[in-house]
């Protein structure tokens, strides 16, 4: 047992508390819904949220969009699910840590609720260069520790490995219980379209997709550099409107908790968008059909926030993509 250093800290974030805790305090003031937005943080009874996990210049103003909506109100616990970015992982994989280190404060490990969850013999265990050597979840426990600041809660870190869909309802079904729990929060790590050449991912829609038609994507390269519809769509909406056709099938309602991880699966492996998360997603998923069939909770899922981190106009450009989401049911 042991204590996971803040391994990021000083290069994706301030290792400086005082300006860490002040950059974490303006963008939580600086969530300021329109009217039109519908959205009125916090969010009463929320369960989770889904947001981003790149380097905080990038993805922090967004993910406190997400971060604003947590009703902190008797949560003890917080689940907090990851892609693995490092290792290749069949499954899903738990700290061997009692405490994990932030430059405002740390954060202490259930670790009653670990022995639970290994003794399903389900998941396997992270070894401490792999627990270090990850940002996806690293990169949500100062803003955790911000918005549950003064209180006494333990986390869970959940490493989610490259699963296919039968594997996330299974680990979906394990976790469900706990969501269940009043005293329970689950925050999901995501960052969505890596888009660019650096990241062998330039699929591009040349307009945006109307309701039950969906325009025929093509792959720019340095041979298709320049299609005729980018004066008219550019790369960076058609990135938007990849990221917002995911968006939309996962917002509940309409769908069902069951039918947005069915449509969420079929559209990655129609587009191949390259969203990180996406395991930690279908894993909530799964989590949220259980509750959904068996506990007969009715899930709802927003979105609240979108950005990327720059606007791509031609094939040598890149960007990311990061998106807000919160959950109640």
């Amino acid at each position: 047992m042991s204590t996971r250093r803040a391994t990021h800290a000083d290069s994706w974030y301030t290792g400086n508390s005082q300006k860490l805790n002040e950059e974490l305090s303006a963008w939580l003031d600086a969530v300021k819904p329109e009217e039109s937005d519908a959205y009125a943080p916090p969010i009463p009874k929320s369960k989770a949220i889904i947001a981003p996990h790149a380097g905080y210049s990038y993805s922090g103003p967004t993910a406190a969009w997400a971060y604003k909506s947590i009703d902190t109100t008797g949560i003890k616990r917080v689940f907090i699910l990851g892609p693995s970015h490092h290792v290749y992982l069949d499954g899903c994989a738990l700290s061997q840590c009692k405490e994990y280190t932030t430059p405002i404060g740390n954060l202490p490990l259930d670790l009653d609720t670990i022995s639970e969850l290994k003794a399903t013999g389900k998941f396997a265990d992270m070894d401490r260069e792999t627990d270090e050597d990850e940002h996806s979840i690293e990169m949500h426990i100062p803003y955790v520790r911000k918005v549950f600041e003064g209180m006494d809660i333990s986390i869970v870190p959940v490493l989610v490995g490259a699963i296919d869909q039968h594997k996330e309802k299974e680990f979906g079904r394990i976790l469900a219980p706990y969501l269940a729990r009043e005293d329970t929060f689950c925050v999901v790590s995501s960052d969505f379209c890596h888009w660019g050449t650096r990241f062998s991912y330039t699929f591009y829609y040349p307009k945006y997709p109307s309701e039950g038609m969906v325009p025929n994507p093509m792959r720019l390269s340095k041979a298709n550099h320049s299609p005729s519809t980018l004066s008219k769509f550019p790369i960076h909406e058609s990135i938007s409107a990849l990221d917002h056709e995911a968006m939309e099938l996962l917002t509940m309602p309409p769908s069902t908790a069951c039918e947005a991880h069915t449509f969420f699966a079929d559209y990655l492996a129609r587009t191949k968008n390259t969203i990180c998360g996406r395991h930690p997603i279908g894993v909530l998923l799964g989590a949220l059909s259980t509750l959904q069939h068996d506990h007969h909770k009715e899930p709802l899922l927003k979105w609240v926030k979108y950005e990327q981190s720059s606007q791509c106009v031609s094939v040598k450009d890149s960007s990311v993509s990061y998106a807000s989401a919160y959950v109640t049911f």
